[in-house]
């Protein structure tokens, strides 16, 4: 369903002729578009007012399919919990009817998650409405993976930073491995001095500003 995304190609004259070229300019358009989504570490999803879905990418599929407040039922979206239905549903017609945006913030406790909610209605015959899922880590494995294969970082290094990334103290990382603080302190020496940052803090603020991409983990 993503042709309702392409944008029309210019128009070659009147005729028959030009009909078959539009048609596999539109085509392509929403097949590179699809690509771009299915590369992004963000959940995307798109649909209209009733809670149709018409196009979902693949990290929007895996934060559903791992308790995310929102759930996919058949072509449906719907919410987990019932109290988060209207203020869901209120959004969407906003968003359609009024082309407002909003932060949503859904679900309970651990499992809370936030969406934005994009109306999509400005020079289309049919609106739609994008939402945005979160992350659900700042600095997750894709993140640490991008950056080890950038810099060269062996094995056990790439664990010690899973696991600053993850929040732990280097005494907490010692204590987790099973090695000496000493140890971890190498490491972590180490690899500053691949990336050539100057403290943990900044080796965090380059993790977190990495590209949100898919593909190493499925490459």
């Amino acid at each position: 369903m993503l042709e309702m995304l392409a944008p029309s190609p210019p128009s070659r004259g009147p005729g028959p002729q030009a009909r078959p070229e539009r048609r596999s300019a539109a085509s392509l358009s929403s097949h590179w578009l699809g690509l771009v989504l299915e590369e992004l570490d963000y959940g995307v999803l798109l649909l209209n007012q009733r809670g149709e879905v018409l196009y979902s990418n693949r990290a929007a599929r895996q934060a559903m399919n791992q308790g995310h407040p929102l759930l996919l039922q058949g072509h449906l979206l719907r919410t987990r919990s019932p109290k988060d239905g209207k203020p869901f549903f209120d959004a969407l017609a906003q968003a359609e009817d009024e082309g407002r945006r909003c932060l949503l913030r859904l679900g309970e406790g651990a499992e809370q998650a936030n969406v934005v909610v994009v109306p999509l209605n400005r020079d289309v015959e049919q609106a739609a409405v994008l939402l945005v899922l979160e992350r659900r880590q700042l600095c997750g494995a894709l993140a640490v993976q991008w950056f080890a294969l950038r810099y060269g970082l062996t094995p056990a290094e790439t664990e010690v930073l899973k696991a600053l990334s993850d929040g732990h103290e280097p005494a907490g990382v010692a204590q987790q491995q099973g090695v000496a603080i000493s140890t971890v302190r190498t490491q972590i020496q180490s690899i500053r001095a691949k990336s050539g940052t100057p403290s943990i803090r900044e080796l965090l603020r380059q993790l977190a500003v990495l590209p949100p991409l898919m593909s190493a983990l499925y490459n």
